[in-house]
């Protein structure tokens, strides 16, 4: 029997094998739903909302924005985790999503290792070390020193515990040999808002989020915590250059499909991600939020977030950080 179909089967799979370059150049054919796992107007939706109007441009079809938050980001990549993986669901992940989550939350409701088709990078998000106005440092190094002469007096705000805001801090404080009191919040308006009204008196916000305020003068920005200084805030200077040498930690933005997506149309999405990206006015966008525009091949954002979940778990398990 199996002999008698053997010839049969081969046929129908190197007809789909052949099919699949086609039906790539036909993609898009219709509307692509582009998930946000978390509400709108956050970093994660901004960056999407650039990058889903340049690919609807480019394919003379409609990219709808669709925001699906909660659970840290874990309902929305559920969603796109169990749609048809034809490319026309895709996922705006970021670093908390794809690198962090699964080492934060034993039982996740889909199997981040497998879940999903990396497509490719958009852009790396340096975060800003901010204070209060109020507080009496104007240096990172100020800084340390207060935090160290007042140990356990300080607080810092996070979007929530887990986050790459909440892990950052965790490193810094590491890092520099201070003790200062985590307040994790639902969301970084929230985290924002009681740094803006001097309820805690630091916090590390990407760029993105946080140099709004920071331009206003209502939140005074130390450092960034990237290796090199952020034009969006160029007179920030970098931990790295005058406080912590070698530090560097950013959070991320990219794109990803359901697995199992054929990887012809995976390749070609990102390669109009990379041309989208060479544009100097799409780049101008990215670099005046805070980011820094970048694309990368599939398999480039593969490697990328298996070594941010090996960094991020290390961090994890050595400061014994969970959301119960």
């Amino acid at each position: 029997m199996f002999t008698r179909y053997f010839p049969l089967t081969m046929a129908i799979a190197l007809g789909l094998m052949a099919a699949a370059p086609a039906f790539a150049q036909t993609y898009p054919s219709r509307m692509v739903t582009l998930v946000v796992p978390f509400p709108p107007g956050g970093g994660t939706d901004t960056g999407a909302r650039i990058i889903a109007e340049q690919l609807g441009r480019r394919w003379g079809q409609t990219v709808v924005i669709d925001n699906k938050g909660g659970a840290a980001g874990q309902i929305g990549a559920d969603l796109v985790a169990k749609a048809k993986p034809d490319g026309y669901t895709l996922l705006l992940g970021n670093i908390g999503t794809q690198a962090i989550n699964p080492s934060l939350y034993p039982k996740m409701p889909y199997n981040p290792d497998t879940a999903f088709a990396p497509i490719s990078l958009l852009a790396e998000l340096p975060l800003a070390m901010m204070v209060n106005p109020g507080v009496p440092a104007n240096t990172a190094t100020e800084f340390i020193a207060l935090a160290k002469s007042r140990p356990g007096q300080l607080s810092y705000s996070s979007a929530g515990a887990g986050g790459a805001p909440h892990l950052v801090a965790e490193m810094f404080k590491e890092q520099t040999g201070t003790f200062i009191l985590h307040v994790p919040y639902r969301g970084g308006g929230p985290a924002i808002a009681d740094l803006l009204a001097g309820h805690v008196q630091l916090s590390f916000m990407t760029v993105l989020e946080a140099s709004g305020h920071i331009k206003a003068k209502k939140l005074r920005a130390l450092a960034v915590t990237s290796s090199k200084r952020v034009p969006a805030l160029p007179d920030a200077p970098t931990l790295s250059e005058s406080v912590l040498p070698g530090f560097n930690a950013v959070s991320w933005l990219g794109l990803l499909a359901p697995a199992g997506t054929p990887p012809a149309i995976v390749e070609k999405i990102a390669a109009d991600v990379r041309s989208i990206l060479s544009d100097e006015s799409v780049r101008a966008r990215f670099v005046s939020l805070g980011g820094v525009p970048r694309a990368t091949t599939p398999q480039e954002f593969a490697q990328l977030i298996a070594g941010d979940r090996r960094r991020y778990a290390q961090i994890i398990r050595d400061r014994k950080i969970s959301t119960e």
